[in-house]
């Protein structure tokens, strides 16, 4: 049974010869100690500003490249996230780069007033200031047509699945998600629904239509699912009420969902935060998947298989905070437990509750790698019934 055929299984429910492994994304730190060098991928910051200063080539060579190599050191991994944010869909060659100049070490400032300051903690960009657009209705025409890219863009999600499609799951773009609209940003985007909510319909309508559109654009020959990344929840519950998601949201997601699914794809559904109020709606929107169940946001995992595992395939087990601030005794425990939970009945991959996020700690990586294999030897020999 190859990677794609486990996965697929796992998916439906079905029996497997081992208990599939995959992740959302493996940051750039963690890709260099495995490489032996310097990468651009999962590096968003450093991606990011390369672009500006147009050394786009250069990057998209490191994305190619880089993840073909990882991916075949990490053999026994089952998925390949090939639609990740520093690592997929690249600007196109040849294209002007946006201009923005650099204030001072950590800030970057576009022409039209927009601020980012970088994080050490994340190795991400942040934006930190800008205008908040005045939106009108006429902003979000429902006739209007998505323009067709350049091909270049796509240059190094095609080649990694021509070099990993054959026997890899691969997870990669498309039209994405548009059932959560959030307009001018987190703050203002959730208090539109409440004071506009006409202006948020017609946001999310016109986002689905093109989305809907995009998907002949962006779904590539040889993808085997999507996986989209758009959270719902905080620690403590939903952005917005169950019932505003219902209004609001529940329908794009399942126009979406049975968009990508009419292709041949699965759907599975990454969401950090507290979803337990959204997740019967998960299983009506018809997701294939509910990947990250943060455990530090009370989504435990054996009290959601037992609850939605017949429903939902799930995808976690190893909290990033461990892995990030914990020891490897840490680490081998989450792997247990997430095993003995997630396992029985198939219809599970291991994972962590997001990503192998910046600042893994290498030995922790390896632990949990190690973990995973242990089991899954002692598994094949029947040592759990």
């Amino acid at each position: 049974m190859n990677s794609k055929e486990r996965v697929r299984r796992a998916l439906a429910h079905e029996p497997v010869d081992r208990v599939p492994i995959g992740f959302f994304a493996i940051d750039f730190d963690t890709v260099e100690r495995l490489l032996g060098h310097e990468t651009y991928l999962r590096a968003k910051a450093k991606s990011q500003i390369a672009f500006w200063e147009g050394r786009r080539d250069e990057v998209v060579q490191s994305w190619t490249e880089d993840t073909i190599e990882l991916y075949r050191k990490l053999d026994f991994i089952d998925i390949v996230n090939v639609g990740a944010m520093a690592g997929g869909v690249a600007p196109a060659r040849g294209q002007s780069p946006e201009r923005v100049r650099q204030i001072d070490a950590t800030t970057w400032e576009a022409r039209d007033g927009r601020v980012w300051k970088y994080s050490e903690i994340t190795g991400d960009l942040t934006l930190v200031a800008g205008p908040t657009p005045n939106y009108r209705l006429d902003d979000f025409p429902l006739d209007a047509v998505p323009q067709r890219p350049d091909p270049s863009v796509f240059e190094a999600v095609d080649a990694v699945i021509a070099a990993l499609g054959e026997s890899h799951y691969i997870l990669g773009p498309s039209g994405g998600e548009a059932g959560m609209v959030l307009l001018g940003g987190m703050e203002h985007g959730l208090m539109l629904y409440a004071l506009d909510p006409d202006l948020v319909q017609r946001a999310i309508d016109y986002t689905t239509r093109i989305a809907h559109l995009e998907d002949d654009i962006y779904i590539r020959p040889g993808t085997d699912g999507v996986l989209w990344g758009t959270d719902f929840a905080a620690t403590t519950g939903p952005f917005i009420s169950p019932r505003m998601f219902r209004r609001f949201c529940l329908p794009s997601i399942k126009e979406r969902v049975q968009a990508v699914k009419s292709r041949g794809l699965a759907v599975l559904k990454h969401a950090c935060g507290n979803n337990w109020k959204l997740l019967d709606m998960f299983v009506e929107a018809g997701y294939d998947a509910y990947q990250a169940i943060q455990a530090s946001a009370s989504m435990d995992l054996g009290r959601v298989k037992v609850a939605y595992g017949d429903h939902l395939a799930l995808w976690g087990g190893v909290r990033v905070e461990n892995l990030v601030s914990g020891t490897a005794e840490d680490v081998r425990r989450d792997v247990e437990a997430a095993m003995r939970l997630g396992a029985p009945g198939s219809g599970y991959i291991f994972g962590t509750t997001h990503s192998v996020a910046v600042g893994t700690k290498y030995d922790n990586f390896l632990a949990m790698l190690d973990a995973y294999h242990l089991w899954a030897e002692r598994a094949a020999a029947g040592q759990f019934g």
